[in-house]
């Protein structure tokens, strides 16, 4: 429901992304003692593995051993090289996004979901995925489909209830 989901991987044997407007109630220096002072937000990145961390970011030359996802963009990397850069204030914060669990089908389960029309798909964008206004990133993600997507903007989420 208004959820906009970063695909990072899609093949025949499953799919995974993290859900990007959904911040979680803690922020990272409360999951982590050690990035005590640094409130950097968190997200809920989906149902699956919700004790695990992720992080996507757009700074492959600073962090070392992310899988590109798309144009610029990286999933994972050298954790504790990322720590230490968070707490010596090296590394830019606006460019990474960390989520705790993942959004994951398994085999065709997403693509039986896009037949049906369950999801309106856009291009993942560093813009959405590094948004700084997550409770409007969904508005953005429906304004690259075009003009003609815009009216669902407003629209109600229960039009029974309007």
């Amino acid at each position: 429901m208004r959820t906009v989901v970063f695909l990072c991987d899609h093949r025949d044997e499953g799919s995974f992304g993290f859900v990007l407007n959904r911040p979680y109630e803690q922020t990272l220096d409360q999951l982590l003692p050690d990035l005590e002072g640094f409130t950097i937000p968190v997200f809920y990145g989906g149902p699956v593995q919700k004790d695990t961390l992720h992080f996507i970011h757009s700074q492959p030359q600073q962090i070392k051993d992310g899988q590109e996802i798309t144009d610029g963009m990286y999933w994972g990397g050298d954790f504790q090289e990322v720590i230490d850069m968070i707490r010596n204030r090296t590394l830019d914060t606006d460019r990474i996004r960390f989520f705790l669990g993942y959004s994951g089908w398994s085999q065709g389960q997403l693509d039986e979901e896009l037949a049906e029309k369950s999801w309106l798909t856009a291009m993942g964008t560093k813009r959405l995925v590094f948004h700084p206004n997550p409770d409007i990133a969904w508005k953005d993600a429906v304004r690259l489909l075009g003009k003609e997507y815009e009216p669902i903007i407003n629209y109600p989420i229960d039009p029974q209830l309007n």
